[in-house]
């Protein structure tokens, strides 16, 4: 996610903020801004990429100060830009705002206040929250920034100036992260801890709801209706690199615990309580196409492939639109046919992968649409499709996937709801279930993260621990869940792993069984659950070590277990999304417990970005 820091008090502003931006880095961002009251005056720099280009601006054009905000931004709503960066400005520009987060209603919000002739300077969310504050401010800047946020609805982290109110810095959060530290006669905000540990260890954890006004020698905190909040002040004793990664010894395993926030955020602005049709606004594709698409190809590569394979099964089976899956690399290579209406469905992290983008080249050549999941906004594969859903789970580190894997599955999810809307195959009541159920996930997600005791002591067994081969199996939706848990736990453990399709077994890899061969099977509440069982009592019997995910309450699966990782119960075409959550976890936890190097394991990289 974004970045943002803000600093009032007697210092040099810009001096701690961009130290504070600097050490937030890791976050990843495509754009950079400060803006600063000097000498009455609201003023502000910007640079598109990396900050080292901010700093040098800056040299060039200081900013003194005691008094500003800064943002590095990762894109969301338009593309990356100088104009589309942070911080943005009400009008007269007097008012500055940095923003984290999504404003799920800003496109009614932005028609609105153009209706009151605000002219807008920006494709973003975050400009409606400056012309908000202006239009409610009468002298107070924390008056007229609760009011604003009433209008608002989604996710927000954001630090507030304004020129006529030199001695005050405003901040408020609604599911962004954001803290606010507190110095002697100073005081910060920042989206992330590591941001203000040079200057302070005191801090205030802003919650859901709240909006605090912050002052060289005091602090206020209400809830937008104007109801006084105390917080407690906390006291960080974490290090430096602990501190980035809030706390936990990985990057992987804090973006593992992102996973039910990543979830809401992929949903976010495109399904709502209750609702029964999926909004999908990049998507660019008209109607009449949408109708008559007779074939959709999905291509990527890696994990991206596996959920890709999930949106397979997803897309036939509620759509009936036939789905051809190629891994990127040999989709070139094949001399792919493809029929007239057909869509392609390219799938990457990074959108700079560069076999992913040889095969949209192909397609588009021979007439194909292209819709891509993509989380990066801005990137190669972005702009070369003529639509986007945009995964919105913020970057990812750790270079084994893992919140990036459950946010394109859960795209591929919101596609087949809105493509079976759209043709008629899927009706407005089982549109309403299917989105319930999505909406459920992230607390389900949750739940195997609160309770992941056995995993832990699994990794810990030397059975699974110094093993060197494992299978993991899954039918159906489960197949690529099983090809998933496999990859995860031979990347990032260096044990060689294979997944299988559960019925394949009998074909070949039964062979393999021993004693000393940990077998993974996805058994969840299902239509496939007795076959898979079936399979599981083959692997017994020939005294195969059985570790089988299974769901909450399946006490029969405990004499077919060696042990079980549990899962809740979950609507069974969505499951890959929770299933996924226990298999990085034991490929984590084992990796760790081999002393691997979870987050950069050997000779891998985070973007393919060469053929």
């Amino acid at each position: 996610m974004c970045g943002i820091v803000g600093y009032i008090g007697d210092k040099q502003a810009t001096d701690i903020i961009m130290s504070g931006l600097h050490r937030l880095e890791y976050r990843g961002y495509d754009s950079a801004g400060v803006a600063v009251i000097k000498d009455g005056k609201l003023e502000c720099i910007k640079s598109l990429g990396k900050l080292n280009l901010l700093d040098t601006r800056l040299e060039e054009t200081p900013l003194v100060s005691p008094l500003g905000i800064g943002h590095t931004r990762w894109a969301t709503h338009g593309v990356p830009s100088e104009v589309n960066s942070h911080p943005h400005f009400d009008v007269p520009k007097e008012i500055a705002v940095v923003h984290n987060g999504i404003i799920e209603n800003y496109q009614e919000l932005r028609e609105q206040l153009q209706a009151e002739g605000v002219e807008f300077r920006s494709q973003t969310d975050t400009e409606t929250i400056a012309h908000l504050v202006r239009k409610y401010y009468q002298g107070d800047l924390f008056a007229a920034v609760k009011r604003a946020l009433q209008d608002v609805e989604g996710a927000y982290a954001i630090g507030v100036i304004c020129q006529d109110n030199p001695d005050v810095l405003v901040a408020a959060r609604h599911g962004s992260p954001l803290i606010v530290g507190l110095g002697d006669g100073e005081a910060f905000i920042a989206s992330d801890v590591p941001a203000i540990m040079k200057y302070t260890r005191k801090v205030l954890y802003i919650d859901n709801g709240q909006v605090c006004e912050i002052r060289r020698d005091g602090y206020k905190i209400e809830d937008l209706q104007g109801h006084p909040v105390t917080l407690e002040v906390k006291q960080v004793d974490w290090d430096d690199a602990a501190a980035e990664k809030e706390g936990f010894p990985h990057f992987m395993l804090k973006e593992i615990n992102q996973q039910p926030d990543v979830i809401r955020n992929t949903l976010r602005g495109r399904v709502s309580e209750g609702s029964e049709e999926v909004q999908l606004k990049d998507m660019n594709i008209g109607l009449d196409e949408l109708k008559a698409c007779k074939q959709i190809h999905i291509v990527a590569c890696g994990t991206a492939w596996h959920a890709g394979m999930v949106g397979k099964y997803l897309i036939e089976k509620f759509t009936r639109v036939p789905v051809e899956l190629d891994i990127a690399s040999e989709y070139r290579y094949r001399d792919p046919i493809i029929p007239e209406n057909t869509i392609m469905i390219p799938v990457s992290q990074s959108g700079e992968t560069a076999d992913t983008l040889e095969a949209i080249r192909i397609a588009k050549s021979k007439g194909a649409k292209v819709a891509s999941i993509v989380n990066a906004v801005g990137s190669s594969v972005a702009r070369e499709s003529h639509g986007v859903i945009y995964q919105q789970a913020g970057p990812e580190i750790g270079v084994a996937s893992t919140k990036a894997y459950t946010s394109q599955v859960t795209c591929f999810a919101l596609f087949t709801i809105w493509l079976g809307e759209t043709r008629g195959s899927i009706s407005k009541e089982q549109a309403r279930t299917m989105i319930a159920e999505l909406r459920a996930i992230p607390d389900k997600i949750q739940w195997v993260l609160d309770n992941q005791e056995n995993i832990v002591n699994c990794a810990k067994d030397p059975k699974y621990l110094d093993t060197f081969n494992a299978l993991f199996l899954g039918r159906s939706y489960n197949y690529p869940s099983a090809l998933e848990g496999a990859l995860k736990l031979k990347e990032i453990s260096y044990i060689h792993a294979e997944g299988y399709a559960a019925g394949e077994m009998k074909h070949g890899p039964i062979a393999l069984v021993t004693t000393k061969l940990p077998v993974v099977s996805i058994a969840v509440q299902g239509e496939t659950y007795d076959k898979t069982v079936s399979n599981i009592q083959e692997i017994r019997a020939r005294r195969g070590i059985c570790l089988n995910v299974a769901t909450i309450g399946d006490e029969g699966i405990k004499a077919h277990s060696d042990d079980v990782l549990w899962v809740p119960e979950c609507y069974e075409p969505f499951s890959p999304i929770i299933v996924a959550v226990p298999l990085q976890l034991l490929a984590y936890y084992i990796a760790a417990n081999r002393g691997c190097d979870v987050d950069q394991p050997r000779n891998l990289a985070k973007s393919v970005t060469v053929e």
